[in-house]
């Protein structure tokens, strides 16, 4: 894609710059700034005789892992081209845009005016890339599913190798809250709290009304302990040793939290030990279709990068973790017609359902695919997820425009959304104190999401509830009851209205905190049937040999609705199967 200026904006920025290269012979620095996803981003230009020698990212709070690309490669391309019309980085359009602007400005407070006919020649576009490469084991996908298999594999003794269709790697997996449901984990043991295997069992599958495949839940949820060990002292994710989540439908707080709640932790980890390994991971590079041989064995992938076709053949087998299809709103109305384009999603730009499409050309089945999850607490006008909003599962209220509370604030996804979608202007109200800030810490670490709100007019923090009750104009009178309400339930430790399973906080310290959200796609259950050995099935049950898949390209485990905290549980436990798998055959 192409960010490119309106012919207005045009306009005015010619008019700002002026026609001339002042201060000719001379490098002229300089600095710009504009908002991206998560905060400012300044730069600092050097020009000479209208040429961009140079620019610096001086202050930045974008995601490190979707902005790496935008300050290397896109900067790269400004430089060479000469000019700020260049690509924007796919999955990072928002930091791409905005660091467009920040050079933009930059140069115009300079009163510079790039010359055409600068550019330079580019030898990344001339990449000679072999159109035959051969390894053990092809991962398609580099999200948390792709990863966990690609490292299993190594290790297994594999030559393996990750196509990724986007310039980023962690798919959806690099910004979720990376929060990973582990029965019996090591934290739960130091605060005491008591679980098992068999409850987490129960809950998954209550939660996912039964059609989750009960054999899989109980593979995951043996082997989720397994697997957040390894994340812990393999691939050296840091997990806060003093914390847990509890997310809606679970009966005990069990979610391992990563360092600063986000996903970003966990895929930065992942990135150092495939480079540790010498894994390639080879990005714009899309995945096409799948190479059978006449026994109907999967033994390799077409894909193409820059206009190539390269084909790579894999001896042991290939991996389907390309995730699912939340961000293609065509798959997701062909079944369920309501979430059109109205909804937003909460998914990467590339969760497209490549990887199902591709292996049912093969006769693969698919299973569950008209259940797709819709997140509760996003933002209103990107449908992005709000992490700041999980103090709701720290004790923050969530109330209408009425000023009520009208579901329980930990109940299921699906049953939380469709309470909002039933409310005035759709839309909720998430209300907090500094009691539960003081536990939850949502505003502290995600300083960078409020700031974007609060200049967005999208969430406030006031020493009174009345003032954030008229800022979003809520009917104050009846919001001061509810929160009174809620004091007393907190005291008496009962809920008398919605029997809240985790239990109320008191709402009565400044600073307060309120936050408007609506739902959005989230997640789709539906995908590949596999079984055990994460072995694609065919439509008549038959394994497709040489093809395994692991994460949201699968259909097996969380059945109509999966609890929050769960999909980092699967991606991570059937990602290893699935590399050690294919490694072994």
């Amino acid at each position: 894609m192409v960010i490119k200026k309106t012919l207005i904006a045009s306009a005015i920025l010619a008019l700002t710059v002026g026609c001339s290269v002042p201060d000719s012979g001379k490098v002229i620095t300089s600095e710009g700034a504009a908002f991206g996803k998560h905060g400012e981003i300044k730069v600092q230009t050097s020009t000479k005789d209208g040429q961009l020698l140079e620019i610096n990212v001086i202050q930045q709070k974008e995601n490190k892992v979707l902005a790496a690309s935008v300050y290397t490669e896109m900067k790269d391309d400004m430089i060479n081209q000469n000019s700020t019309e260049v690509d924007a980085i796919s999955g990072a359009t928002v930091t791409s845009k905005a660091f467009k602007e920040a050079v933009e400005n930059s140069l115009a407070a300079a009163g510079v005016t790039l010359v055409a006919g600068l550019a330079k020649t580019n030898d990344a576009s001339k990449e000679v890339i072999a159109t035959e490469q051969n390894f053990d084991v092809v991962v398609i996908g580099s999200g948390g599913a792709g990863l966990s298999a690609a490292i299993t594999a190594k290790n297994a003794g594999a030559d393996v190798v990750i196509i990724e269709k986007m310039p980023t790697v962690g798919g959806n997996s690099l910004i979720t809250g990376g929060q990973m449901n582990v029965p019996g984990n090591w934290v739960q043991k130091s605060m005491g709290i008591e679980d098992s295997i068999d409850i987490f069992v129960k809950d998954t599958l209550k939660g996912g009304d039964y059609l989750g495949d009960p054999e899989m839940v109980q593979l995951m949820a043996q082997q989720a302990l397994p697997a957040a060990e390894w994340l812990r002292d393999y691939i050296k994710v840091d997990f806060y040793q003093d914390q847990l989540f509890q997310f809606g439908g679970h009966s005990v707080k069990r979610g391992l939290i990563p360092r600063n709640h986000t996903g970003a932790e966990w895929i930065s980890k992942f990135m150092a030990k495939t480079d540790e390994l010498e894994i390639p991971i080879h990005t714009r590079t899309t995945a096409t279709a799948l190479i059978q041989d006449q026994n109907g064995r999967v033994i390799g992938v077409e894909a193409e990068k820059n206009g190539q076709k390269i084909t790579y053949m894999a001896d042991r087998g290939v991996v389907m973790a390309t995730g699912g299809f939340g961000a293609n709103v065509a798959m997701r109305t062909k079944y369920v017609p309501e979430l059109d384009e109205r909804y937003g999603t909460t998914n990467a730009r590339g969760i497209m359902g490549d990887g199902i499409v591709m292996a049912e050309k093969l006769n693969a089945k698919t299973h569950n695919m008209e259940s797709i999850q819709t997140y509760p607490i996003c933002h209103t006008d990107t449908g992005v997820i709000s992490l700041i909003a999980d103090s709701r599962f720290f004790g923050a209220i969530v109330v209408n425009k009425e000023g009520k509370r009208f579901v329980e604030e930990l109940e299921r996804r699906d049953v939380i959304s469709r309470a909002i979608l039933a409310q005035t202007n759709q839309q909720a109200y998430v209300l907090w104190g500094s009691e539960i800030e003081q536990i939850a810490e949502t505003v502290k670490v995600h300083k960078d999401e409020f700031a974007e709100l609060n200049r967005k007019g999208m969430m406030y923090k006031a020493d009174s509830i009345e003032e954030l009750a008229d800022k979003f104009g809520v009917d104050k009178n009846a919001l001061m009851a509810q929160v009174e309400r809620v004091n007393q339930f907190a005291k008496s430790g009962k809920d008398g209205e919605f029997n809240h399973r985790g239990g109320l906080k008191p709402i009565m310290k400044a600073p307060f905190y309120m936050l408007v959200a609506k739902p959005s796609v989230h997640h789709t259950m539906g995908g590949l049937m596999t079984d055990t050995k994460t072995r694609v099935l065919n439509t008549e049950g038959q394994v497709i040999d040489g093809l395994y898949a692991a994460g949201e390209v699968t259909g097996m485990t969380h059945g109509s609705n999966r609890l929050g905290g769960n999909a980092i549980t699967d991606i991570t436990v059937f990602g290893r199967i699935a590399g050690k798998e294919a490694a072994a055959h």
